[in-house]
């Protein structure tokens, strides 16, 4: 009979990044994106299911379960590894899938971020998010900006999380750390409350409404250095994103105080590596220079993509030319490349441009090497051909 222990063994064992349980099929993990059924055990039956999400299940979120369909908590592994649980009934019969989280924090060279990003921890007020699809790494990377303030910076931070999932012991910093439904009743709730509690950095797990967004809207505008995500592709989308939220009438305000207090955008996306086993981020950085507060403020988040292409001074970066970089170094393969880019047409035309380079160069450097067998001298007595 299978256990949870078993289960979060062998994903910390395999590098696996969830655990899926669902009746009627064998355990499965994901390991760098891909399922793979667990073979040595039987098929879960309902029962099964129930047993291991009532293993873990603290009474609070069981409550939730039978209530409100779905619960999600956090719970430790051991000292391997925390897991993010979402529990969740699914044809009557309970489910439950375990996100994987390391206790090992990853650094800005691990995620493939420079200094730039690094120059914006330092901002004393303002609003970074990090945006990108599920699974994607979103919160590996805030994990990893709040670990670097905790080392650096003399500050308070407050975190706000749906559970918490990272653990973040004091360092340089104070850290204090606050779960939905445990110590705060809502994000917005809890952004509010730590408005009192005299913070320096305020970390939203995810904006997820009107309220949320609003709130850390202001406590960016009050002096605060704000960190949160979404579930968007794209800084000029994730704008647009966050005005649509709010009401036709409040829309424009709205852009005001974004174009203000909005520091950077950073979105990624995971792809799997062909360099060795594992998977590798791949971003787009837009930091809000005079002229794109313009383009926020004035409705133009078209021209935000041209912008980033020609702000490389600034430490801005498309996600086609991160993309392009991965590939040049042979980390990724051209296919996940072409279906993860934002303009495909544009890459295979610098492709194009670079794959022409590179024959000449071939034919340029043969040519030379040709040369110089010819004009090398034989040693005295030596015979053509020998």
């Amino acid at each position: 009979m299978v256990t949870i222990d078993q289960l979060m063994d062998l994903a910390y064992e395999k590098d696996a990044s969830d655990i899926h349980l669902i009746a009627g099929e064998r355990p499965v993990l994901r390991i760098y994106g891909r399922l793979y059924r667990l073979q040595q055990f039987e098929v879960l039956t309902p029962a099964d299911t129930e047993r291991l999400v009532r293993s873990i299940c603290p009474d609070r979120n069981w409550e939730e379960l039978q209530t409100d369909r779905s619960t999600d908590f956090g719970i430790s592994h051991q000292n391997k590894a925390r897991f993010r649980v979402a529990a969740y009934w699914q044809k009557n019969t309970l489910a439950m899938n375990l996100r994987l989280i390391p206790y090992k924090m990853l650094t800005f060279e691990d995620l493939g971020l420079g200094r730039e990003v690094i120059d914006l921890l330092y901002e004393p007020r303002g609003l970074i998010l990090i945006t990108g699809p599920t699974g994607s790494g979103k919160t590996t990377t805030l994990a990893t900006m709040i670990d670097w303030i905790n080392t650096h910076r003399d500050c308070h931070i407050i975190t706000i999380e749906d559970p918490i999932e990272y653990y973040h012991s004091p360092k340089k910093s104070i850290v204090s750390q606050r779960e939905v439904g445990v110590d705060v009743p809502t994000f917005a709730d809890g952004v509010v409350r730590a408005l009192r509690e005299d913070p320096d950095v305020i970390l939203v797990g995810e904006m997820r409404d009107l309220r949320t967004i609003q709130a850390a809207i202001t406590a960016a505008e009050t002096g605060h250095l704000v960190f949160s995500t979404l579930h968007t592709t794209g800084a000029a989308k994730t704008v647009d994103r966050i005005t649509d939220v709010f009401p036709l009438d409040q829309q424009e305000q709205i852009r005001v105080q974004l174009s203000t207090n909005l520091v950077a955008v950073i979105s990624q996306q995971l792809l799997p590596r062909i360099d060795r086993p594992g998977r590798v981020a791949a971003f787009e950085v837009m930091i809000c220079t005079p002229a794109i507060q313009h383009m926020i403020r004035d409705h133009k988040t078209y021209s935000i993509y041209s912008a980033i292409q020609t702000g490389q001074q600034w430490g801005m970066c498309t996600l086609d030319s991160f993309l392009l970089s991965l590939y040049r170094k042979g980390i990724i393969d051209k296919d996940e490349m072409m279906r993860i880019a934002d303009r495909p047409e544009e890459i295979a035309e610098k492709l194009g441009e670079t794959e022409v380079h590179r024959a000449a160069d071939t034919q340029a450097t043969t040519v030379q090497t040709t040369a110089q067998a010819v004009q090398t001298p034989r040693p005295p007595g030596s015979k053509s051909g020998q």
